[in-house]
């Protein structure tokens, strides 16, 4: 069972990100925002290092839905909250209009998340299927898919870091 630290810290972490991303949502939609960055590798960075605790904080949550450790009900909400939180990211990306020296990696970083954010709705989908009583060799099935998504992000997190300008 999970700790009640890390629970907690999960928790705050993951509330810090929900608020700053709901900032977003507050702008006026008919306003054309653009994103400013005048530090793009120190913004990519920062990006990477929020899609690490969210990737760290879903990993270990779809363990323990695997495992048995929290019900398919919770796991559903843990992912809710993860998912907006790519999204916010994902808009940011659209927004900040990096320079052609940096656009390519970017766009990889942009598309992990995006798969990032397939790979948190395919978890979904599976605690769907733990709580609706789908079948072991169905659950296997998608837990493959969902590894096969997983190996996707990371291969285009992997060429974003290669395309990064020197």
């Amino acid at each position: 069972m999970a700790s009640k630290k890390g629970i907690v810290v999960t928790a705050v972490i993951l509330a810090a990100i929900t608020g700053a991303s709901f900032l977003l949502w507050v702008v006026p939609q008919d306003y054309e925002a653009t994103f400013v960055v005048s530090d793009y590798e120190g913004y990519l960075d920062g990006v990477q290092n929020i899609h690490e605790i969210l990737e760290g904080s879903i990993d270990i949550e779809y363990q323990n839905l695997r495992s048995g450790e929290i019900t398919p009900d919770k796991y559903i909400a843990i992912t809710e909250v993860t998912s907006s939180q790519v999204t916010a990211q994902i808009s940011e990306f659209v927004t900040s209009k990096p320079p052609e020296e940096w656009q390519a990696s970017y766009i990889n970083y942009m598309d992990a998340m995006k798969k990032f954010n397939s790979y948190i709705l395919e978890t979904k989908v599976m605690a769907n299927m733990i709580e609706n009583g789908s079948s072991e060799e169905e659950i296997d099935e998608m837990g493959e898919k969902i590894d096969s998504i997983k190996a996707e992000y990371i291969e285009l997190i992997k060429i974003s870091q290669q395309l990064r300008p020197n």
